[in-house]
């Protein structure tokens, strides 16, 4: 077997290897990978196990870390939807796992997987490798047509919606960059105030938009977004929730955060689509109020969890101290 990390990598091959692979998310795509080196202070690394002139494993990493001082003590290495593996293929992705877990051991305080699949079958090889499962949930909706949606819709789900669109709500793509930064403004107003996380900036958001790497999916009322959703495809298969927002303090009547959400899944049934992903509801031994407002949609409740690697123990307790003390303070 032999490893093969950044250029080394054929694109042609990597697209045939993604194109079929069950495991395959967006975030595991050559076009991924380009973006996320295009964003200012973002970088992205994707390593490969080739054998007999095949690739059998591949992972997209990107790293991430906060500005300023706490750069130091945020360095993170996240792996969105999870590795590819070619069927069934465990030596090829615990030469993988190796090739990541040493590369980015001084580069990353802890290397994390957010998977979106079923890894059940790999837990050994990551277990063998050093990384330790961690549970975590998320739900997946059926919207291969509207009448399956509408059957799933909690009965509370289906009177908002019916009343937003009465009332007047619209359901709509972005067209313009002004759009995407009205968007913007309003979930950056709830990360700051309600979430209190680190968000992506501007840029961020903007390049996925030019790049058309998501959908932005937009909740109007009287020609002003009031919400919405940023959503990356799988062509023909999945719908996925990256960013949701909605002033729904301001415009109760209307719903905004669940017509921004009920505008991926119609975007899903109406474009083909077989499946939305939330992409996370919670870890399942805390209480979460999005894990509620999410299963009233009518999804399948799913554990795929998660793999982190911790390659600096020290930093990464401190760093979790940090946030809840930041946290804190910002009550």
């Amino acid at each position: 077997m032999k490893l093969l990390k950044n250029n080394q990598v054929n694109r042609a091959k990597w697209e045939t290897f993604f194109s079929s692979n069950p495991f395959a998310t967006p975030f595991q795509s050559p076009e991924f990978y380009n973006f996320f080196n295009t964003v200012s202070g973002l970088s992205a690394f994707v390593y490969a196990i080739e054998q007999s002139d095949e690739i059998k494993a591949l992972c997209v990493v990107t790293l991430q870390k906060e500005k300023g001082i706490k750069g130091y003590f945020s360095r993170r290495a996240i792996i969105y939807g999870g590795p590819l593996i070619a069927q069934n293929n465990a030596e090829a992705l615990s030469e993988l796992l190796k090739a990541i877990s040493s590369d980015l051991k001084s580069k990353a305080i802890y290397i994390e997987t957010r998977n979106l699949n079923n890894y059940t079958t790999f837990s050994e090889c990551f277990a063998s490798a050093g990384w330790m499962f961690e549970p975590h949930l998320n739900y997946l909706l059926n919207c291969d047509s509207e009448e399956i949606v509408l059957q799933n819709l909690n009965t509370n789900r289906k009177r908002q919606i019916k009343k937003a669109l009465k009332s007047g709500a619209q359901l709509t793509e972005a067209k313009t960059l002004q759009e995407v930064s009205d968007y913007y403004n309003i979930l950056s107003d709830l990360y700051v105030n309600k979430i209190k996380k680190p968000l992506f900036t501007f840029d961020f958001f903007q390049l996925l938009f030019e790049k058309n790497q998501a959908k932005f999916l937009l909740v109007k009322w009287q020609d002003k977004i009031i919400g919405g959703i940023v959503c990356p495809v799988l062509k023909d298969q999945t719908i996925y929730e990256l960013y949701i927002c909605g002033l729904d303090s301001e415009y109760k009547d209307l719903s905004p955060s669940v017509m921004s959400t009920y505008a991926a899944i119609e975007y899903g049934f109406k474009n083909g689509y077989k499946k939305f992903d939330f992409m996370g509801a919670g870890k399942p031994d805390e209480d979460y109020g999005v894990r509620d407002f999410k299963a009233k949609f009518g999804g399948e409740l799913v554990e795929h969890g998660r793999f982190i690697k911790i390659n600096n123990l020290f930093l990464f307790n401190l760093g979790k101290l940090a946030l809840e003390i930041i946290k804190k303070l910002k009550k």
